[in-house]
């Protein structure tokens, strides 16, 4: 097949239109259809079902743009081993982590690594959905689990508990609970049952809300729920690494808490030399070793 025929074909079905692949390509629109047409030809197969609304791939097509994407994801994993500098770090790094530890651990500590590597420019991306590191979906993951792929560099940070824990505010005027019973004179604040989390904590929640607890308020990550607890409305189930950040906290029934939840980094094989992602782990790892060190203080 044509290298550059497989090209426009990409382009055509990420954009859904030959008008817009055409722009994106710097071609014109009967170029395009000329291209895809004999690419079809040589194939003979259709490749797109065209309508009103534009073009929709066929089940032909659906495989062939499989293909092709990872070829584009493969070249770009090339590109971006070709262009790390022997001395400096610059330009896209994609990091991959849940929107609690992404927002409460990692993002408050990424000005130290910016004031070190001032170009760099990294895409964070905050979601409970594993991303596939392989298929370049991310550069760089930081996981609640341990990643399954064979293919992947993996390095275990620490390890983290779900407890609980409200503000002197709220424990002044409500008081402060010594048993799960006296949890029918308090809120808690947690993670909706149903949202994805790690099982620790879900099933933390979901022995706690075994209890008689008349009133709750669900969110759907951590974040949500260390504001409703700096906002004084309840007891919060949070995960332990937010106390240094946010020492006034006071933990509340401390024989309550998860299992521990292994904190992994992880990276795909052929970006073992890239040096923005060699930065990144040995940044977060003086990071966590620093934090390790504070907390058995």
């Amino acid at each position: 097949m044509d290298w550059d025929k497989l090209r426009i074909f990409h382009a055509v079905a990420e954009k859904g239109s030959l008008t817009h692949a055409g722009d994106v390509l710097h071609l014109s629109q009967s170029a395009v259809s000329r291209q895809i047409r004999a690419l079809e030809e040589s194939l003979s197969v259709t490749l797109f079902h065209r309508h009103a609304r534009g073009l929709i791939l066929t089940e032909q097509g659906e495989l062939l743009y499989d293909a092709t994407q990872a070829m584009v994801k493969r070249l770009d994993a090339t590109a971006a081993r070709i262009r790390d500098s022997e001395d400096e770090v610059f330009g896209e790094l994609r990091v991959t982590t849940t929107t609690g530890f992404g927002t409460l651990w990692l993002a408050p500590r990424l000005p130290a690594l910016y004031k070190k590597y001032p170009s760099l420019k990294i895409d964070l991306m905050l979601e409970e959905r594993v991303l596939d590191l392989p298929m370049r979906e991310a550069d760089v993951a930081i996981r609640m689990k341990e990643p399954s792929q064979a293919d992947l560099i993996r390095k275990r940070l620490m390890n983290i508990r779900m407890r609980l824990y409200a503000t002197p505010e709220y424990l002044a005027e409500h008081g402060t609970p010594l048993t799960m019973d006296d949890f029918t004179q308090h809120r808690l604040i947690c993670q909706h049952a149903g949202t994805a989390q790690v099982a620790a904590g879900a099933n933390l929640v979901a022995d706690l809300m075994s209890h008689d607890i008349p009133s709750t308020l669900t969110v759907n990550n951590y974040f949500g729920v260390l504001q409703g607890v700096l906002n004084h409305l309840g007891i919060g189930v949070l995960p332990d690494y937010l106390t240094e950040d946010f020492p006034h906290l006071v933990r509340v029934l401390p024989e309550t808490e998860s299992t521990e939840v292994p904190v992994f980094l992880a990276y795909p094989e052929e970006l073992r030399h890239s040096k923005r992602v060699s930065a990144f782990r040995d940044f977060v790892q003086e990071e966590i070793f620093a934090f390790r060190k504070r907390q058995q203080l």
